[in-house]
């Protein structure tokens, strides 16, 4: 994965350019290359940030503070597929569990691997770790790579898009990719609108030390301020989520660590014992983002830059690697049926097969957050019957759960 070196003046064609270099366009380049070998395709990635990538002998010493990311075992299967789920696993922690609550009520719903008869109902990552496995698989394939650069300008042609870079270069390419997170500008820029409806909550991350081993369970809890969220890692520690009220969460940020942990202590209890230190706290608002025009002539719209979802239900990520093995087929079957790869044709039945399942994620998702977010009178009640309901309704659950790992839509 070189970083490409081009002259003001040279102007390049290429039949896709990724615009994103992360963990969705990635995963995008990796998902290509059995096309790129098959069909001789001409692909680039552009990403934002330099990356710089630790040699691969070096050992991998995670930090405390790493961010990780609750991989389905859908998502892992593809994974399996593109040829990076050997070195990616050897980072991941394997959800055996979970366990999902209302604080204060009775009910509650659990889920086991061995029940559903797979090894693991998910993984968690370091998104770090993930990130360094898919460069290096990328450094293999015939991929041309401008990093660090920005797209100044995109915009609409004859057979696809022109982009100029911040290096100088200019591309053209018959099918673009945004898999840049909707941070560029770049949908703006061409005019595509995105819905956005806030939750007016902010979610709290964090990773914490407990004082028992967690055992593979992943906890789903749901409180008056938000959902809460606690995902087994390697070692007595664990990922936390904690959605609150948006301008709540200051205060607590604020807080000093013991303050901060025997608060968490309150509102989550003694499932994983004694919570023993936090690694550094990152917060960000939370919205349900769709972007208007997922495809339009010779362009697609990938991850958070076509949809950003509520991290209730972990479904962000595993949603977005779907996306991109639809993307794939769809541009195979479009090569078999000799059309050009920014065809409508193609993107069409393309986005037909996402509009289902993204529907279906979204109106899960989001349902949860407004199902545990109102306190009518007697509804937390028949929230805590139906919790008990699906834990004694096998089939329900089971099939739900399958859904939720990816193996379903």
């Amino acid at each position: 994965m070189s970083q490409s070196k081009h002259t003001p003046t040279q102007a390049t064609t290429h039949d896709i350019v990724i615009v994103g270099g992360g963990l969705v366009g990635a995963s995008l380049g990796c998902a290509l290359a059995p096309l790129i070998e098959r069909y001789g395709w001409k692909v680039a990635i552009i990403e934002a940030s330099p990356i710089h990538e630790a040699p691969l002998e070096e050992s991998w010493q995670p930090s405390f503070d790493a961010r990780a990311s609750a991989i389905a075992e859908g998502s892992a299967q593809r994974f399996r597929q593109l040829g990076v789920w050997e070195a990616m696993q050897t980072e991941a922690t394997p959800i055996q569990h979970i366990h999902i609550s209302e604080r204060g009520r009775l009910g509650a719903t659990r889920l086991s691997a061995s029940e559903l008869g797979v090894d693991a109902l998910g993984h968690v990552i370091p998104n770090a770790w993930m990130g360094r496995v898919l460069h290096r698989h990328l450094k293999t394939l015939p991929i041309e790579w401008h990093c660090p650069a920005k797209v100044e300008q995109l915009s609409p042609e004859a057979s696809g898009h022109c982009l100029r870079l911040s290096d100088g270069s200019e591309l053209h390419a018959a099918l673009t990719v945004l898999a840049d997170g909707g941070r560029s500008g770049l949908k703006e820029q061409l005019g595509i609108h995105s819905r956005r409806n806030s939750y007016e909550q902010t979610a709290v991350i964090a990773h914490v030390g407990i004082s028992q081993p967690h055992q593979g369970i992943a906890y789903e809890r749901f409180t008056q301020e938000g959902p809460m969220a606690l995902l087994p890692l390697s070692g007595q520690a664990m990922e936390l989520i904690w959605t609150h009220p948006s301008g709540e969460e200051r205060a607590r940020m604020a807080l000093p660590e013991r303050d901060f942990l025997a608060q968490l202590q309150v509102a989550f209890g003694d499932r994983v014992g004694r919570f023993t230190r936090m690694g550094q706290r990152y917060s960000y608002p939370l919205s349900l983002v769709t972007a208007e025009e997922p495809i339009r002539p010779g362009l697609a719209v990938l991850g958070n830059a076509a949809h950003a979802l509520h991290p209730v239900a972990g479904q962000g990520f595993n949603l977005a690697l779907r996306g991109i093995m639809d993307l794939v087929e769809a541009l195979e079957q479009g090569e078999q049926a000799k059309r050009s790869l920014g065809d409508m044709a193609t993107l069409l039945a393309f986005e037909k097969k996402r509009a289902r399942d993204r529907g279906n994620v979204i109106r899960f998702s989001d349902g949860l957050v407004r199902l545990f977010g109102h306190s009518l009178p007697l509804l937390p009640h028949a929230r805590a019957a139906g919790l008990i309901g699906l834990n004694l309704v096998g089939p329900l659950r089971r099939s739900l759960a399958r859904r939720a790992m990816g193996l379903e839509r």
